[in-house]
This record gives C-alpha cells, structure tokens and sequence, in this order.
C-alpha cells in the first residue's frame, strides 16, 4: 500500500472526470501533480497543487480550479474534508478508517511494506569504494562504502536491478610502488635491513604480505634485479591487498556482485575499441590543449596529443586520452571501463567518489553521454571527508606514513552497525564530524541508539503482552479494531508510517539514502512521544490492563512502527535490535 499514490490517484482520477465532463479542458498532462505532506500538520495530512499546475495550461485561475475540485475529493470516503488554501492548494484531512488501513498493510505487506516497483525493468550498476589495492581500506572508503551499498539496497527495494560493483585499479604505476614496497619487506623477512624511500608504502600491514611472498617463493628474488621479480611480486602483492580488501567490506556488511580489474583493459584491444566508437562519432582529434589557468593538471601537455572532444558533451575542456608519447592517460581506461558497463546493457550507471574525484565528474558524464548518444546516464555521488574525533581529541591519518585509520579500525571500536548508521547521518556530500564517544552514548542525540531504542521497546512491549495472555502476532493485530487509535498523537504516527513508501521512491529517484536514516529517526522520536504521552496520560499506554481489544489495537500500531524501522534498517545495512544491552 502506498496511501500517497493512492491519493494522487484519487486527485487525477478526479481531474479526469471534471475533463470529461467539460469542467476542464481534455488532454492535460497531470504529471506535475503533486501530494505531499503539508509544511504544516495543522493544515492537514496532505496537500496537492493541482490547480496550481493545471491553472496556465488550462485557462483558468487556480482557485476557481481548486475550489470546484476540492468537493469532489471530499466526496470519497478516505477524505474526510479538502480545504482550499491560499492561491489554490488544497489541503486534505483523512478519515479515521485510512490509518487503519495504512497500519493493517505494515502488518500485512511486513519487510515488503514500502517495496516499489518503480524501477522494474530497469538494471542499475553502482560502483563504489574502487580503492587502489595498495592497502587497507581507511576511514574515508568506508563513508563510500556505505553509502555506496545502502544506495544500492534502497534502488533494490524500489525496484531496480542493481549490480554492486568494485573497480580495481591495478593497472596504474601506484601497483608497481605496492610490488616494490612489498619486495622490501619481502627482503626484511630474510632478515635484511630496508629503507623506504618516499613514494613507497611503508605501512606494517605490509609486513604479513612479504612473509608470505617469503613463505611462497623462498629465497629466489634476493638479490636479484627489479626486472626478475617485478611482475610476480606485483601479482601476488595486489591479490593479498584485495583479500584484505575483502576482508575489510565483509566486516562492514558489504558484499560485491562483481570485481573488475582496470588490467584487464590493457593490451587487450578493449580501450582502443572504447575510443573507436568515439571517433567514428568525430569525438576523438589530435591537438594541442590551451595551456590551463591556475594549477596545472597531470594530464596537459604542451605539444599534440590524442584529445577526446568532451565539451560536445557538457565538459569544460576537451581531455587527452592519448599523451604524444603513445601512452594512455589515466582517463583512457576510464572511457573504456564505462563502455564496457554500457555494453553490459545497464540503462544507469551510478559512480560512488570521493571528494578528491570532484574534476573528474564533467569528464566521465561526457564520455558516458558520448558513448551512449545521451541514452544511458551516469549519475555520480561524492562522498565528502570523515573527521574522527575520540576523547576530545582528533584522530589523524596518513596513509604513506602508514598511520592511518582503517576501516577496520572503526568497525572493531564501535561495530559495523552503528559505523553505517552514523555514516548516513548527513548527507553524502557533506562533511562528517564522527566520535567514538558519541555514537555509543545511549541518549536522544544519539540517533543509531534513538532508532535502535525503538525497535527494542516495541519487542519489549510484545513480550509483555504475551505474558499478559495477549495474542501479539501480526495477524491478531491487524483484525483488531483500529479504529481505537483515534487520538491525534496516534493518527500523527499513523501517517509517518503512510510516509515510507513515499519517501522510498523519492530516496531512490535521488540517490539519497541518508533520507531513510532521517525518516527513521522521526519516526523513533515520534513513537517515544507517544509512548511517554502514555505516562501522563493512561489510556494512550500502549498496554491497556484488562482491555486486550484495545491492547491490541495499540500494540498493532507500535508493531507497524517495528516493521518499518527493521525494514529501513536493513536497507541501510544496520541489524534491528530486540533488546538493549
């Protein structure tokens, strides 16, 4: 059940039929017909602009459309008054029944409550995380890796077919730095004494890695020139750093569909193939970029290069794909990484960056649009900085210096679910303040324990009921009479719960998923209300003593509140508790 496209239905319907009877003109388009909640819940449960979209394309002013419009909504059985307000909205107050009905459908529908088939047919690649395998992941892959993965589940929920997906970047010089960082400590396991000249990584989590290459290949590259082991010790190097990898996203809830590896495009005719398809479009030239203003980036030369005309497709400059020494630059193997995605036949690709990725967001959406003649977007998500903050004090990280802080780290300090919780907190492209102390204290301003919270008072109170004798299973609850729930603290939290679905399908179309961490936490915060408004005023207590008709009718609405929350908790990848500890 989705009460706001049921209503929205209603509102559409209704225009339909003034067409058809001559009261307005036929053929309008409705599609920017909108039913919302109200800014303000004292002028009702929802609010469409109708007459206010429809009022130019129809001739007509908008309170005159709003005004003969508002009686007929009236007229269904779920309205119990539509009001016009101001220039021609129309607020609309519920009959008492529809929250019943919206509750009886959590009950009913359970963990699929809020399942939209919005994206059906529609199959979504999302990448994110794509750290080069040089080492563990640190505190800022582990915001993209969950935003990453709960924007996934939330287009699955909502009907994509989603492939979650890591780029390994195992194709770059970084790689062979790995291999010889590795090679270093392979000749420290032999005893030896090594120096790391900078550049090179000289992080300890290097140091099982070099035992094992060791342990593998016993003494054979001593000694022996760079030439001899560079490639075997790179292979061996990037397939340890990818099962830490592995290892690390597991400890985090995170599970791949698939792993790419950036290697895999070279020498194999795929990124030649890639920028055919441009040049056949006229998209690919040689030529010399103007030398640009400010700082200089990797990738510009003074003298001719093979240049990929991205402002034909919305980029400020065109990019060089090809540097006049016949080497591909890094953005050729991006081009081709795409195209091989579109050849997989996804209609939206979705990349998760970090912030330090923000000049490169022009370029790849130019290169998808070109590659896809503009049929297949690429919608890219940054993920803004991760400060860490622990008795006051900042944590600090440093990932050449080797003293940065793991993803694992965070997840062994406070566990896996609140470190996801915490991390959609804000939204993705904001910057995120994230204290150890914080996010364990058990108070309001602790929105992880505030969800949490309510999910275990609503285990707790069917516990108790079920020592009562009280029958708590969904069923029983949803053939209790709902009607019961009448007073305007319940029906306010019957009509967050109508808000899922909703907020679902706006949280997907957005790629938002902070927005069901907030929705979450209302939802809590309004359900605490109601549960201490019980304090002052008995017969809003959930458990009414000898009135188990009424009991259940109460406990089914705290349930509906549980179902929710554990659904939009599994979404964001967060397990709901039943008790707290």
């Amino acid at each position: 059940m989705n009460l706001y496209a049921d209503i929205r239905s209603l509102v559409t319907d209704t225009l339909g039929a003034m067409a058809r009877e001559g009261a307005l003109p036929e053929g309008l388009d409705t599609a920017a017909v909108t039913v919302e909640p109200p800014r303000d819940p004292a002028h009702g449960d929802m609010a469409t602009n109708a007459a206010m979209v429809l009022a130019r394309p129809a001739g007509r002013k908008p309170r005159e459309i709003a005004e003969s419009l508002a009686p007929r909504l009236a007229a269904d059985p779920r309205v119990a008054a539509a009001d016009v307000a101001g220039p021609g909205f129309i607020n609309l107050r519920l009959a008492l029944p529809v929250w019943g009905d919206v509750l009886r459908a959590a009950l009913a529908e359970g963990a699929g409550y809020g399942r939209s088939s919005m994206g059906q047919g529609q199959k979504v690649n999302v990448e994110y995380v794509s750290a080069n395998p040089t080492g563990p992941l640190h505190v800022g892959h582990t915001r993209g890796a969950v935003v990453g993965d709960a924007l996934a589940a939330l287009m699955a929920f909502a009907g994509y077919e989603v492939t979650r997906e890591y780029y390994i970047n195992d194709g770059g010089a970084q790689v062979d730095t790995l291999a010889r960082s590795v090679y270093l400590r392979y000749l420290e396991a032999h005893g030896q004494e090594v120096a790391f000249a900078e550049g090179t990584y000289p992080g300890d989590y290097l140091i099982p890695v070099g035992q094992a290459l060791k342990d593998v290949h016993g003494d054979a590259f001593v000694g022996q020139p760079e030439s001899v082991w560079l490639d075997e010790v790179r292979a061996f190097a990037i397939e340890k750093m990818m099962e830490m990898i592995r290892e690390d996203l597991a400890a985090l809830g995170v599970t791949m569909d698939r792993f790419f590896s950036e290697k895999s495009l070279y020498g194999t005719g795929r990124i030649e193939a890639a920028l055919d398809s441009l040049r056949a479009k006229g998209l690919i030239y040689e030529g010399v970029l103007e030398p640009p203003k400010g700082k200089v980036p990797d990738d510009w030369e003074p003298r001719e290069q093979t240049l990929f005309r991205s402002t034909a497709h919305g980029d400020d400059v065109d990019r060089p794909v090809m540097k006049s020494d016949g080497a591909w630059t890094y953005f050729a193997p991006d081009i081709a990484y795409h195209y091989d995605k579109l050849e997989r036949g996804y209609d939206l690709l979705i990349d998760v960056f970090g912030a330090d990725h923000a000049g490169y967001v022009k370029r790849m959406k130019a290169a998808v649009s070109a590659l896809s003649d503009g049929r297949v977007p690429l919608e890219i998500r940054l993920t803004q900085l991760v400060k860490l903050f622990k008795g006051g004090e900042p944590f600090k990280m440093s990932k050449r210096a080797g003293t940065f802080v793991t993803l694992r780290d965070v997840v062994d300090e406070v566990g896996a679910d609140v470190t996801r919780f915490v991390m959609l907190t804000r939204k993705a492209d904001a910057p995120l303040d994230f204290d150890f102390d914080a996010v364990l204290e058990q108070t309001r301003e602790n929105p992880v324990f505030y969800v949490q919270y309510a999910h275990a008072r609503v285990c707790s109170l069917q516990r108790k009921a079920q020592e009562a004798g009280i029958d708590v299973s969904d069923a029983a609850l949803a053939a209790a009479d709902l009607s019961r729930n009448a007073h305007e603290a319940e029906t306010a939290l019957a009509a967050k719960i109508a808000e899922w679905p909703r907020l679902v399908e706006i949280a997907a179309r957005t790629g938002e998923p902070h927005r069901v961490a907030f929705y979450l936490y209302d939802l809590a915060g309004q359900f605490h209300a109601l549960w201490n408004k019980g304090n002052d005023e008995p017969a809003l207590r959930f458990l009414q003593e000898g009135d188990t008709a009424t009991s259940q009718a109460k406990i089914a609405q705290a349930r509906a509140v549980a179902v929710v929350i554990a659904t939009g908790l599994s979404i964001l990848g967060v397990t709901p508790v039943d008790e707290m500890r």
